[in-house]
């Protein structure tokens, strides 16, 4: 469990916070941003959430922890004190992802164009998260280049965009409110 007193602590004042295991490293590290854009991805799951309920808002939900258990995973590295017992993602989670993605598609008109961020809030929210986990998927990526990195973080990662995606659409009426991409209709 964790326990936290005290909110501020006056270590990043100078510009470096501390991995899981105390080692500092400086803001702007790969692997800090990596992580701190997957708290970015869950505070946009989180503005999603307001505009979700039933099995949709429980999806997301156990989400929003799974990307918890990533962040703790990826602060933690490999060759940490704390390696051993750290937690880790899971293969477990990946395939959930993929089972709910199968499940929501299955009830979903197969796609005719790309699909513009839009059409609900739950939708748009969902996307804007979906670019996020993009993001944290490339940076986490560039960092596995220099450290050791959990190839299912990154794995996650990946399916957690297209779980996103599916979520999206099925948030819009099961694709029926998606704003389709129609190419070069402006010029």
């Amino acid at each position: 469990m964790v326990k936290l007193d005290k909110i501020y602590t006056r270590g990043g004042d100078g510009g470096e916070t501390s991995l899981s295991d105390g080692k500092r490293m400086k803001k702007y590290a790969p692997r800090i941003e990596a992580y701190g854009t997957v708290d970015e991805s869950n505070a946009a799951i989180g503005m999603a959430r307001l505009h979700t309920f039933g099995a949709d808002d429980v999806m997301l939900e156990r989400i929003q922890n799974d990307l918890f258990d990533l962040g703790a995973d990826v602060s933690t590295p490999a060759d940490s004190k704390y390696a051993a017992s750290a937690l880790r993602i899971d293969q477990v989670q990946i395939d959930r992802l993929e089972q709910e993605i199968d499940q929501m598609n299955a009830d979903i008109e197969p796609l005719t164009s790309f699909v513009l961020p839009g059409g609900s809030p739950a939708s748009a929210y969902l996307h804007l998260a979906r670019t996020m986990v993009r993001r944290a998927e490339r940076l986490l990526v560039k960092v596995s280049e220099e450290e050791e990195i959990s190839p299912l973080a990154i794995k996650y990662l990946n399916r957690l965009s297209d779980h996103l995606f599916v979520i999206s659409r099925r948030t819009n009426d099961g694709g029926k409110k998606d704003v389709l991409w129609i190419p070069g209709e402006n010029r």
